[in-house]
C-alpha cells in the first residue's frame, strides 16, 4: 500500500498537504478568537431562531419583530421551516455550532469555487480558505450568523456538477432550494432558461440548459408548496404582500447596501431612488444576463456563473456587504485566467472593509455623503461592474488570425 501511495502521490505533495490544513486551522482559531473578542452579536442567527420558534408556536411570522433591534422576517416562509431546529438550543449555546458550521461551509465553498475555475490541487483549498475567512463579506457573514455561505454552496454544487450520462434527478435541486430560502439566487434558473432559449434560436440543442432550469423550478415549487401546506397563512402573507415591500429589509441608503439601489440612494441623497433604480436594475439585469449567457454558450461556465451571481447582487433591492461572499470565486477566476491586476484590485476592495470607512449608523448620515464618501461606499458595486466588463471580453469569440509566417504567395 505504501508503494502504491508513493506512486500516485508525489513526495513533495505529501509533505505540503499537512501544512496547509494546519495553517487553515490556525487561521480559523485566530478568527474565532477575534470574533469572540469583538463580542459579535450574531444578530441574524438570533432572528432565524426567533423565526423557527414562531413557526413552532403557530405565531404570525411576518408580524415578528426579533431581538432588541426589532428586526422583521424577510425571507420566504420555507426558510423559517428550516430554522425550526435552531430552537433546540438556547441562544448562548447556538453561537459556537453555528460558527463552526459556517467555517466548514467556507471550506466547501472554496473547494467548489476551485472546481468551478478548474483548479484541482487539494492544498490550495486550505490556503484560500485560511485567507478568505478574513475578507469582509465572509467575516460579516460569520459575525451575523448569516446563511450566505450555505446558499452559495447549494448554487455552486448544482452548477459545478457533471453527472455521468447527463442531467439526473438532482439537477436543479440546489438552485431551487436556494431560491426557496432567499429569492436572490432565483436569477440562476432564469440564466439557464435564457441560455437554453438562445441556444435553440441559434440552431443548437438547448435541452441541457432547459432541463436544468426545469429541475430548479420543480425544486422551488415543491419547497414552496410544502411550506404553503404547513404554513398557509404565512405563505399567503409573504407572496401577496411582504415580497413586494423591500423597505421592510432596511434603509436602502445604508452603506452596507452594495446593490445598485443603495448606490443610487446615496448618490441622489434620497431613501427612494424610485423609477431611476427600476430602470437601472432592468438594464443591469439585461446586460448581466447577456454576458452570462454568452459566456455559457461558449463553454466558459465559470465566467457565466460568476457573472450571473454579480448581476443578481447588483439588481437585488438590497445586497448587504455579507451577500458578496461571491468575491471568493471572482478573485480565483480572475487569477487563474491570468487577469492578475484586476484580481488583486478586487481582492483589495473586499479585504479593505472600505464600506465601513464612511459615516454610517444613527441619523442616517449616508444621505449626506461627500464625493469621496460616495465613491468609497460604492466600491463593491463598482468591482462587480468591472468584473462584468471583463467577463464580456472573456466571452467574446477568439479571433482567428493567420500567423504571418504561415502566409504564402500563390
Amino acid at each position: 500500500m505504501s508503494a502504491f501511495v508513493t506512486l500516485i502521490v508525489p513526495s513533495a505533495t505529501r509533505r505540503r498537504v499537512p501544512v496547509a490544513p494546519a495553517v487553515c486551522l490556525v487561521s480559523f482559531a485566530v478568527f474565532w478568537a477575534a470574533q469572540r473578542a469583538a463580542h459579535v452579536s450574531m444578530i441574524d442567527l438570533m432572528v432565524y431562531r426567533a423565526e423557527g420558534a414562531t413557526v413552532r408556536a403557530g405565531g404570525d411570522l411576518y408580524a415578528l419583530r426579533a431581538t432588541a433591534a426589532h428586526l422583521p422576517t424577510t425571507y420566504p416562509p420555507f426558510a423559517a421551516l428550516l430554522f425550526t431546529p435552531l430552537t433546540l438550543l438556547d441562544t448562548a449555546s447556538l453561537r459556537a455550532p453555528a460558527t463552526a458550521a459556517n467555517l466548514v461551509l467556507l471550506v466547501v465553498f472554496v473547494r467548489l469555487s476551485l472546481r468551478l475555475v478548474g483548479h484541482a490541487r487539494v492544498d490550495t483549498v486550505w490556503w484560500v480558505a485560511a485567507s478568505a475567512v478574513w475578507c469582509e463579506p465572509v467575516w460579516t457573514t460569520l459575525r451575523y450568523g448569516q446563511v450566505n455561505l450555505l446558499l452559495a454552496v447549494l448554487v455552486l454544487w448544482d452548477l459545478s456538477r457533471r453527472p455521468a450520462g447527463g442531467p439526473d434527478r438532482w439537477t436543479g435541486a440546489g438552485l431551487g432550494l436556494a431560491a426557496a430560502v432567499k429569492l436572490t439566487p432565483a436569477l440562476f434558473p432564469v440564466f439557464l432558461l435564457a441560455a437554453g432559449v438562445v441556444a435553440r434560436l441559434g440552431g443548437r440543442d438547448g435541452g441541457p440548459w432547459l432541463r436544468h432550469a426545469r429541475g430548479a423550478a420543480v425544486a422551488f415549487a415543491g419547497a414552496t408548496a410544502l411550506t404553503a401546506a404547513v404554513l398557509p397563512y404565512d405563505s399567503w402573507r409573504f407572496w401577496t404582500d411582504a415580497v413586494f415591500r423591500a423597505s421592510r429589509v432596511g434603509h436602502p441608503e445604508e452603506t452596507a447596501n452594495q446593490a445598485l439601489r443603495g448606490v443610487l440612494a446615496r448618490l441622489l441623497h434620497t431613501p427612494d431612488p424610485g423609477g431611476l433604480w427600476t430602470a437601472s436594475a432592468a438594464v443591469a439585469a439585461a446586460l448581466g444576463l447577456a454576458v452570462a449567457v454568452a459566456a455559457e454558450l461558449r463553454g466558459r461556465r465559470a465566467w457565466a456563473v460568476c457573472a450571473c451571481a454579480v448581476t443578481a447582487l447588483l439588481v437585488s433591492p438590497v445586497s448587504w456587504t455579507h451577500h458578496w461572499v461571491w468575491c471568493v470565486p471572482l478573485v480565483l477566476l480572475l487569477w487563474t485566467r491570468g487577469r492578475r491586476a484586476p484580481a488583486v484590485g478586487v481582492l483589495l476592495v473586499f479585504c479593505s472593509y472600505v464600506p465601513w470607512w464612511v459615516p454610517h449608523g444613527a441619523n442616517r448620515p449616508e444621505l449626506h455623503q461627500t464625493g469621496v464618501e460616495l465613491t468609497l461606499s460604492a466600491l463593491y458595486a463598482a468591482a462587480g461592474a468591472l468584473f462584468l466588463a471583463l467577463a464580456w471580453t472573456a466571452s467574446r469569440p477568439r479571433s482567428r488570425t493567420v500567423p504571418r509566417q504561415a502566409v504564402t504567395k500563390e
